[in-house]
């Protein structure tokens, strides 16, 4: 099951745009096809993520803690092998 958030293009608008606080984030493709799921602290993990080029697109939702993201992040991970 994919986040509720709308694809934004990973590109330096988006990493300014995105908190520096943590979450859970989805990398995907030109065509929306989910690449991974992560978490950390959204604005640094997507600076890395835009100078790596892991993906196209990108879409995150944020969390109180890295705790609650790592845990958000392995559900939904085993959601989309299912």
């Amino acid at each position: 099951m994919p986040l509720q958030k709308s694809w934004r293009e990973l590109d330096r608008d988006a990493v300014a745009r995105a908190p520096d606080r943590p979450g859970v984030y989805e990398l995907g493709d030109g065509s929306g096809t989910v690449l991974s799921v992560d978490h950390g602290v959204l604005r640094d993990e997507l600076k890395t993520a835009l100078t790596y080029g892991d993906g196209d697109r990108v879409r995150w939702t944020e969390t109180h803690t890295l705790e609650q993201a790592r845990e958000l992040a392995a559900d939904h991970r085993e959601r989309l092998e299912q």
